[in-house]
């Protein structure tokens, strides 16, 4: 983003709080106001007095009437609740100028006590009490289950607090038009048609003098592209200047005001009988949410508590997600969410349960995975509103798949030898192509070029390669001739965006009935020109033909030449050239089933984790580009191996970050990265959709933490070792 320039831009900086916790009293602006070359610098009350408030941002999914009073402003009123919260926004004509005006503003913060665990009483950081909700599921006689079950194994396990770091942070540049007042935004990602409208809403702006435009980026991970402070304030700034401004978010910045992540900790049991057959499980948990209720609402605890039973038969499952806000950087979303948790969750309960049995992990499982003839399960769970039930799959195969690959006996040859070495396995359950619907559009250029757009944006995933396969497929082209564009607002006025997997199974799927009707009008005209029954053509090679007579060809670019302003009409059309939209309605979701295995060592002296192989074997249903899919997969279990290994938001007793460079916050790098096998199975192609294909992006990421436990439990001789990620050598040791 910061390569996008405009014309004539000012630049952003935030005034943040230093203090987790206080009362907000003045803000003296004025040092940095007389700063050459500053603009303006805002506060709450100029919002106040533009507005008439302040803006809170609402939900985008998830929504439950007792998140309101968490809602976070875009600027503080009154108090701050985290170290990173905006309290005030410079403008000056360039960011050198803006950062060191930012250092002359000063805001009174009278501290307060900070609440820095979910689990703990302590003062309420917001007038309605620091417990924002408890979410509850039940289904079967857990109870019952538990008086009568052989053995009852109970444990506490938590995943800590990490997210996202993508290469390129957060950005945003507002091009404000002189001439008419409209607002181009510039950097839009992930959901561009809520944010728009949104922050109309916000800013009582009309839709149609707001367009936001996509800009190619890095990955999106669920952490980019969601409606922060910034972006509102970004545009509510042009706004009030009547000038283009851009903001970039530095590292450190991203570190400790985009959303985190996870942080669960779980009070689980899981019963069962001697066979190794699990009768119940059950799990009370906290979510630390951080100091608001961001976009994302309790989407995240949702999930967790509809995953947690996961691949398996189980007919008694009781779980309580209490969602809990503290004096840390907010959460929401990051790849796999809600799936990596309970993932961890679950399979760690199975080893333990294993364990006490004395039996192979990898039978308890086999007993309990749910068979293809069980096909199609209904679990009575509702999940992000629907019913859960899962379609299709062989959840057996997909464990198969990974201990065919998984190097077993050369790992058991060398722990007879006397290293700390060991494997371990994970299932998981995964939920792909969310609704409710998606659009797409193509457009034939009598020159030789299809143009397609789509409501899902670009995010890394490698979208617009996958859209033009699906066209290129359908339309019998050459691949090299299908452009799928950024998406423009103005251009793609309807769409639901990208996330949770499901923009090449949406999008896709409305752009196969695009296909189709572009395939249908192109015999219509043919069909005039040659005076022949439509009946009588045939479609094939990107043209239309006359059955048994090849020779009569015309193809889609010369019936897009054809479909003048002037002669649309002599077709039966009501407009001039070949193109057409569709939308998609999802009725249901997918659930893919993955399983994924570890090789991993342990350093006696100093307790240090190698993870030596990552196994990934997921069920995509149909791969539209293996290419692509392997590499999410990898991707994600290499994002996946750093949360369970090294990736940790900490902070100290009174709510200051201790992670806000990388030389705190430790990622993966190529030395870290372990032989990767990635094996996207394709045979359990779904009926969700005309494609048959699930979701890819996060199938490489939930059952990575809970595999690597379990390597290290069986390096260590000791099951059930590890309870929480990360996990440290110090720990360990």
């Amino acid at each position: 983003m910061a390569d996008v320039r405009v014309h004539d831009q000012l630049a952003i900086a935030l005034v943040r709080s230093t203090v987790s916790h206080g009362t907000l009293g003045d803000i003296d602006t004025a040092a940095a106001k007389e700063l050459p070359g500053v603009e303006a610098v805002f506060t709450a009350r100029d919002l106040e007095d533009s507005l008439g408030h302040v803006p809170r941002i609402p939900p985008r999914v998830s929504f439950d009437e007792t998140v309101v009073s968490y809602l976070q402003p875009i600027l503080a009123v009154d108090r701050v609740r985290y170290v990173g919260e905006p309290i005030a926004v410079v403008v000056a004509s360039d960011r050198y100028l803006a950062e060191d005006a930012v250092d002359l503003v000063f805001a009174e913060i009278e501290p307060l006590d900070p609440s820095l665990d979910a689990d703990a009483a302590s003062r309420p950081i917001h007038e309605a009490g620091n417990l924002v909700t408890t979410l509850l599921v039940e289904y079967g006689e857990v109870d019952s289950a538990l008086e009568q079950a052989e053995v009852v194994v109970e444990t506490e396990l938590s995943i800590g607090r990490h997210s996202g770091v993508p290469m390129e942070t957060r950005g945003i540049t507002v091009e404000y038009d002189s001439g008419n007042g409209h607002l181009t935004v510039h950097g839009a990602t992930k959901v561009p048609h809520w944010n728009r409208n949104t922050i109309c809403d916000l800013l009582a702006i009309e839709p149609a003098t707001l367009t936001m435009k996509e800009t190619a980026i890095g990955g999106g991970f669920g952490v980019r592209g969601e409606l922060y402070p910034e972006d509102v304030l970004a545009v509510w700034v042009a706004a009030e200047l009547r000038r283009s401004v851009s903001w970039i978010e530095d590292r450190r910045e991203h570190l400790m005001a985009a959303n985190h992540s996870r942080d669960q900790r779980h009070r689980a049991v899981i019963a069962g009988d001697r066979s190794g057959r699990i009768l119940a499980l059950s799990s009370e948990f906290s979510m630390d949410m951080g100091a608001y209720v961001r976009t994302h609402s309790v989407r995240v605890a949702d999930l967790t508590l509809s995953m947690l039973p996961g691949p398996y038969d189980i007919a008694n499952y009781r779980a309580a997600g209490r969602c809990v806000v503290t004096n840390k950087t907010p959460t929401g979303t990051y790849r796999g969410p809600g799936r990596f948790e309970s993932s961890f969750v679950r399979e760690r309960l199975i080893d333990l349960f294993a364990a006490e049995l004395d039996m192979d992990p990898v039978d308890v499982r086999r007993v309990n995975l749910i068979r293809p003839d069980q096909i199609p399960y209904r679990r009575p769970l509702f999940s992000t509103g629907e019913a859960v039930v899962f379609g299709e799959g062989d959840f057996p195969r997909m464990l198969d798949l990974v201990l065919e690959t998984l190097d077993v006996d050369e790992v058991e040859t060398r722990r007879a030898s006397g290293e700390m070495v060991g494997h371990g396995v994970a299932m998981f359950l995964e939920k792909s192509g969310l609704g409710p619907w998606e659009t797409g559009s193509i457009e034939v250029d009598p020159g030789g070029v299809i143009s397609v757009r789509s409501g899902c944006s670009s995010v890394g995933q490698g979208i617009r390669t996958a859209l033009a396969q699906v066209v290129a497929d359908r339309l019998q082209v050459d691949v090299a001739l299908v452009r799928v564009e950024l998406l423009d607002t103005d251009k793609t006025q309807h769409g639901v965006g990208s996330y949770a997997s499901r923009s090449t199974v949406t999008a896709g799927s409305a752009l196969v009935a695009a296909s189709d009707e572009i395939i249908e009008t192109a015999k219509k005209v043919v069909a005039v020109d040659l005076e022949v029954d439509p009946a009588d053509l045939e479609f094939g090679d990107g043209a239309v033909h006359v059955v048994g007579s090849p020779e009569y060809s015309v193809s889609l670019f010369e019936t897009a030449s054809r479909l003048t302003p002037n002669q649309a009409a002599r077709y039966g059309l009501a407009s001039p050239g070949l193109s057409a939209s569709s939308v998609f309605d999802i009725e249901r979701v997918a659930y893919p089933c993955g399983a994924q295995g570890a090789v991993a060592s342990v350093d006696r002296e100093t307790g240090e984790i190698t993870v030596e192989q990552l196994v990934l074997c997921y069920d995509i249903g149909r791969a539209v580009n293996p290419m692509l899919v392997k590499g999410q997969m990898e991707g994600g279990a290499i994002q996946a191996l750093g949360g369970t290994l090294m990736e940790a938001f900490t902070y100290d007793e009174s709510g200051n970050p201790l992670a806000t460079s990388f030389m705190d916050y430790m990622l993966p790098t190529m030395a870290e990265t372990p032989s990767l096998v990635a094996i996207p199975s394709e045979i359990s192609p779904t009926e969700t959709n005309p494609l048959g294909i699930k979701g890819a992006g996060e199938g490489g990421v939930p059952g990575v933490a809970a595999a690597i436990a379990s390597a290290v439990d069986s390096a260590l001789g000791r099951p059930g070792a590890v309870t929480s990620v990360p996990i440290s050598p110090e720990d360990l040791f």
